[in-house]
């Protein structure tokens, strides 16, 4: 059950990312000892298609704020 505070929106991120992790999964294995560049590639891919879909703006705006987690929870992460 979903909380009740998780917006419409948010849940649809949540079934795309699942969605996104499960062929991310199958293009690792697939490349084999490439993996870690096919996960790299994956994200260019992704980040050119989704400006067709949407805009630059758009993909900065998100790019910047997934680089703002990413940073926070390398920083939790030299807290512990």
């Amino acid at each position: 059950m979903s909380e009740p505070n998780t917006s419409a929106a948010e849940q649809l991120f949540e079934k795309a990312l699942d969605v996104a992790e499960k062929h991310l999964e199958a293009a690792m294995k697939e490349g084999g000892a490439l993996s870690g560049y096919v996960a790299i590639a994956m994200i260019e891919a992704a980040v050119n298609q989704a400006v067709e879909e949407t805009s630059h703006e758009d993909v900065a705006d998100m790019l910047r704020d997934l680089a703002d987690q990413i940073e926070a929870d390398a920083e939790e992460g030299d807290d512990e």
